[in-house]
């Protein structure tokens, strides 16, 4: 399904984007690697060249999201490394542990900046390719939190489920143009997610949740990310603990999951 094909996945250089990569790697995909960290990139790079990718088919593309300029600089130099772009995979992203009386605005900004308006951005720049070709997948890591609304999180929630909302309606728009979107809903995957989450101040959490922690392995996590591209899934729900749950909960007893929600944090 994927050998040949151009995949670019931004927040690359760890977590589920770096799994991701390697997934595709191992299926002889052409890959765009994008974040902040050149020196990351390059190490995601030679761990996909050792599951057998040739050096010529990874392009390691430092990119940060918030800055719309260099995102509009990076869109031709994507194209121009195989000519085309078969899957967009938006999968950079901060969290957040904090109240919201304790949390500055700047956090809530920030976090829209990177979970929301960054993710939107360079999807605007690589769609207009896609349509032209009548042909493409785009693809974007929102959460588990983008269906429910948890503490210390709020801003992280709303951000989520911004992304669920602007995705799905992106899919309507342009599933009639041969163009498939797909949304990816992680529960607690063991990352470094909440390690560099923003407290308050806007400073790092600097620590792992005990749920985190005790969270899906992130390998287990690609394979079931990549078995639902394989099935056509327009939503990818991937967890293991009864965080996934709540998604049929709120669904059916919404009442009952906001009571939930209350007494845990």
């Amino acid at each position: 399904m994927f050998k040949n094909k151009t995949v670019w996945i931004t927040g690359a250089s760890s977590g589920i984007g770096e799994h991701v990569a390697y997934e595709m790697a191992s299926t002889g995909a052409n890959l765009i690697l994008s974040a902040r960290r050149q020196e990351e990139l390059e190490r995601v790079s030679h761990g996909c060249q050792a599951l057998g990718a040739a050096k010529d088919t990874i392009l390691v593309l430092p990119l940060d999201v918030t800055d719309e300029a260099a995102l509009a600089g990076a869109v031709p130099l994507a194209l121009g490394f195989k000519g085309h772009i078969d899957m967009l995979y938006n999968n950079a992203g901060i969290s957040q542990r904090s109240t919201c009386v304790d949390t500055d605005m700047a956090v809530y900004r920030k976090l829209f900046e990177v979970d929301v308006f960054g993710q939107i951005a360079l999807t605007k720049l690589v769609l207009p390719h896609m349509i032209e070709r009548g042909q493409g997948h785009i693809a974007v890591t929102t959460s588990v939190a983008g269906k429910v609304g948890v503490k210390h999180r709020t801003g992280y929630c709303a951000a989520k489920h911004a992304m669920m909302g602007f995705f799905d309606a992106l899919r309507a728009e342009v599933s009639a143009l041969g163009i498939i979107v797909t949304t990816i809903t992680p529960g607690f995957i063991k990352t470094a997610i909440s390690e560099n989450a923003l407290v308050g101040d806007g400073s790092r959490f600097g620590k792992m949740d005990g749920n985190i922690s005790g969270g899906m392995e992130v390998e287990d996590c690609a394979r079931h990310i990549m078995k639902g591209f394989r099935a056509g899934k327009k939503e990818i729900a991937v967890g293991k603990g009864k965080e996934m749950l709540v998604l049929r909960i709120k669904r059916f007893l919404p009442n009952s999951l906001f009571k939930i929600m209350e007494k845990i944090g």
